[in-house]
C-alpha cells in the first residue's frame, strides 16, 4: 500500500513563497505521475500541477502558470510544489496524488489518481 505525506504548508503574506513536500512510502514505489490539488473552502478539489515520474513533462492550472513549480526527486520517493508570488485566491488545503496507471498524457483530473495524502493547510493573508 502506498502512503503519501504531505508537509510545508503554513501561512504567508501575500507575494511571499512556500515550497510544499509530499513524501511516499510503500515497498515498491513506481507511479506513472504525481499531482498536486488544492481544495479551498466551499470549493471542488481542483487541479494544480502534475509531473511525470519518469519524464521531464509537467502540467499546470492556467491560474498557477509562472508562479508554481512541480519537482520531483525520484531517489527519495518525493514531489514537490515551490510556490512564489502566493495570493490569497491560492489559500486552500493542498493535497498530493500518485497516479498508478500508465495513460496517454498526465492526469489533471481526481480520478486518475489512486493514492492522496492528508493534506497540508495553505494559508495567504492579504
Amino acid at each position: 500500500q502506498v502512503q503519501l505525506i504531505e508537509s510545508g504548508g503554513g501561512l504567508v503574506q501575500a507575494g511571499g513563497s512556500l515550497r510544499l513536500s509530499c513524501a511516499a512510502s510503500g515497498r515498491t514505489f513506481s507511479p506513472y505521475a504525481m499531482g498536486w490539488f488544492r481544495q479551498a473552502p466551499g470549493k471542488e478539489r481542483e487541479f494544480v500541477a502534475a509531473i511525470s515520474w519518469s519524464r521531464p513533462n509537467t502540467d499546470y492550472a492556467d491560474s498557477v502558470k509562472g508562479r508554481f513549480a512541480i519537482s520531483r526527486e525520484n531517489a527519495k520517493n518525493t514531489v514537490y510544489l515551490q510556490m512564489n508570488n502566493l495570493k490569497p485566491e491560492d489559500t486552500a488545503v493542498y493535497y498530493c496524488g500518485a497516479a498508478a496507471r500508465s495513460r496517454v498524457g498526465l492526469p489533471t483530473l481526481l480520478t486518475g489518481y489512486d493514492y492522496w495524502g492528508q493534506g497540508t493547510q495553505v494559508t495567504v493573508s492579504s
